[in-house]
């Protein structure tokens, strides 16, 4: 059982949570929450469980994919569901096993109308995720990542907010075109390689033009998801939409899957389309990371605020996958992970708010360090984190981003830092308003200080900023094989070599 286990455990860690969310919908009852509540809890911590062995198992020394399994699944297409996770992948699943605990944990007095499907879309969703990062099939791989826009758009359209209906259109519509480029790609890949393997693509060679028509299919999905500016629009609606767990799962996981499928099919399959493009995307990156941090600082809106700040921070990552380095790469992979505990934490810090005074506005607040002092310190060491305090997970990213990019140009660590700047002015500026000062008004003169269950969520979310912030080293560790190999494949022609036709002349 045991070995089973061990040859399984991708499998395990996709469709044990896929499982438990059926079961959790095919048990719901009205009348007792509580049993439905407890099942989901169950399920998602047990989905976590699985996936710890793929670190305590990991050999570090190893670039390339571990844990393979797999069988023929359309033999006449040549399609496998064919599993495997390298140094990329492994963090992105533990995290986003991780994450749905919390979102469990996070809706268990809130949520309560349709607590089941509530609570199954996300295990499903989970699930599906961990597929995205697992597949090693075209196909499979295809098929996660459409099937996992179905429960997100569910959870917004049913538990978001007024204007819910168009954010989810539009985020769906957004996702699904980009999508259906990176499908025509593949297609277009298996026509030429008889395969859907995506080992088999690595090894293909293309002509230049070819790769930067395969890169930009690719672009078009994974820039879309990552947000890159400008098609960035979908996400602080969604966000401002989407319940607390909603929001926290887009920001942590959701907007990872565009960064990793960068590293896992654009850049590899299209190494010299990747280095031909790269001022284009640096540029991008460059944009998202100055522009959009200058709208951040003018919302009224604390969830756009975080919204916007997200889109900013994801542009350290792509920065740091097209300067190609090591110290670029291994920061983008850190950075995604502290931004899935950061932005999990603020966006659930915003829902503690929500759920008392049911407004989103800074100016609704004020003064509520006053009311609710513990909530307070935790609320303002996330926003430290979100800024880039040393000693933070938040500084540790950005900061080997930089150092990166300083060793390929100048000016792009020099306008990336600004966002070391330009963070702590929109974060602090919140800060200030929402928390300190006189009590602004009879609603938080009646705030409640956080209950145990808010109390464990933060806390261990905030154990984890400053442990990545103070000791990086198991991610870094876990990464490093893995980037090294992906560069050394990146820094290899792929070009098709074509034979000169002899004219006669």
């Amino acid at each position: 059982m045991v070995d089973f286990f061990t040859q399984h455990i991708l499998s395990f860690a996709i469709w044990l949570p896929i499982l438990a969310g059926v079961l959790v919908l095919f048990t719901s009852d009205d009348r007792k929450p509580d049993l439905t509540r407890w099942l989901a809890l169950i399920g998602s911590v047990a989905s976590f469980a699985v996936t710890i062995p793929l670190y305590t198992q990991f050999n570090f020394a190893d670039g390339g994919f571990q844990f393979q399994e797999g069988f023929q699944w359309i033999q006449s297409f040549n399609i496998n569901y064919h599993l495997g996770a390298d140094g990329i992948a492994v963090p992105l699943i533990l995290l986003t096993s991780f994450t749905t605990i919390i979102v469990v944990i996070a809706a268990w007095e809130v949520i309560e109308r349709r607590v089941a499907q509530y609570m199954a879309s996300f295990l499903i969703m989970s699930g599906l995720m961990i597929g995205v990062f697992s597949a090693l099939d075209a196909i499979l791989y295809y098929v996660f990542w459409e099937a996992m826009l179905i429960p997100m758009f569910l959870v917004i359209g049913v538990w978001g907010g007024q204007n819910r209906v168009y954010a989810t259109i539009k985020f769906f519509l957004y996702t699904l075109l980009g999508s259906l480029l990176m499908l025509v790609a593949f297609i277009y890949l298996f026509h030429k390689t008889g395969s859907f393997e995506i080992v088999d693509y690595y090894r293909f060679p293309m002509p230049l033009e070819v790769q930067v028509l395969i890169f930009l299919a690719f672009f078009a999905a994974f820039a879309v998801k990552i947000p890159m500016w400008p098609v960035h629009t979908w996400l602080p609606d969604a966000h401002v939409e989407a319940p607390t767990g909603g929001s926290v799962v887009l920001a942590a996981i959701a907007l990872k899957l565009g960064g990793y499928s960068f590293l896992r099919f654009a850049m590899p399959i299209a190494p010299d389309a990747a280095h031909h493009l790269s001022g284009l995307m640096i540029t991008l990156s460059l944009i998202a990371i100055v522009y959009i941090a200058l709208v951040a600082l003018v919302q009224k809106d604390m969830k756009k605020l975080i919204a916007y700040s997200s889109i900013s921070h994801m542009g350290f990552v792509t920065l740091g996958f097209f300067i190609f380095n090591p110290l670029g790469l291994e920061g983008a992979m850190v950075q995604m992970i502290s931004h899935g505990f950061i932005s999990s934490a603020m966006f659930l810090c915003v829902g503690v708010l929500y759920d008392r005074v049911h407004s989103r506005q800074i100016e609704a607040y004020g003064g509520v360090a006053n009311t609710m002092p513990a909530f307070a310190a935790f609320a303002v060491l996330f926003a430290m984190a979100n800024s880039g305090l040393p000693g933070t997970s938040g500084f540790v990213g950005e900061f080997m981003v930089i150092l990166g990019a300083i060793q390929v140009n100048f000016w792009y660590a020099f306008l990336a830092s600004f966002t070391l700047i330009f963070g702590a002015a929109y974060t602090l500026w919140m800060v200030k308003r929402v928390f300190y000062g006189e009590i602004a008004n009879d609603h938080v003169a009646e705030l409640k200080d956080l209950n145990k269950r808010e109390f464990l969520i933060l806390a261990i979310l905030a154990l984890l900023v400053l442990g990545l912030g103070v000791y990086p080293e198991p991610l870094t560790d876990m990464t490093n094989a893995t980037v090294t190999q992906l560069l050394s494949h990146l820094s290899q022609s792929k070009l098709e070599v074509v034979t000169p036709v002899n004219t006669g002349f």
